[in-house]
């Protein structure tokens, strides 16, 4: 049996039921530089408008996060922040639960593009975005809490 097929992601908003659990998700002290801690999402989420957290579920347990968002800028819908938990990492749960948003994306919004980001520096999300069907579209730089930072943004069509 393939380590996918073990794999039952649903995703569950995040609420009042849950918060703690995604707060306590991890990541590799490698991959903190790559993403935002869920709490900072999770505030940012409370007080900005067009953000919508979600808790990705294997069977009943939250492994990882998802924040997605209707960006104004791009004038569409973008998944601005995913982790999986270092302890369910390299499981395939990343790919699957990414393929599954997709779909959930597909079937709530219908054929739109979906954009997404990566840290330049950050391989191994560029990568697996372009394994699922991103394509790379532009770099940019940003200011956040007085650092610059440079991603490569994606876009796939669904």
């Amino acid at each position: 049996m393939s380590e996918s097929s073990k794999i039952n992601i649903k995703f569950k908003e995040i609420d009042i039921t849950n918060y703690k659990e995604c707060i306590d998700l991890k990541l590799s002290e490698e991959q903190n530089k790559f993403v935002a801690p869920n709490i900072f999402s999770l505030v940012q989420a409370a007080y900005e408008p067009n953000l919508y957290p979600l808790g990705i579920y294997n069977d009943n347990i939250m492994v990882g996060f998802i924040l997605y968002d209707f960006d104004v800028e791009l004038n569409g819908w973008s998944m601005s922040r995913v982790m999986v938990d270092v302890k369910y990492q390299n499981q395939g749960i990343g790919k699957v639960s990414l393929q599954k948003f997709m779909k959930f994306i597909l079937n709530k919004y219908g054929n739109i593009q979906l954009y997404t980001s990566a840290e330049v520096d950050n391989p191994v999300a560029i990568a697996l975005y372009s394994k699922l069907g991103f394509e790379k579209k532009e770099v940019f730089e940003y200011e956040s809490g007085g650092s610059i930072y440079k991603e490569v943004r994606m876009i796939a069509q669904l």
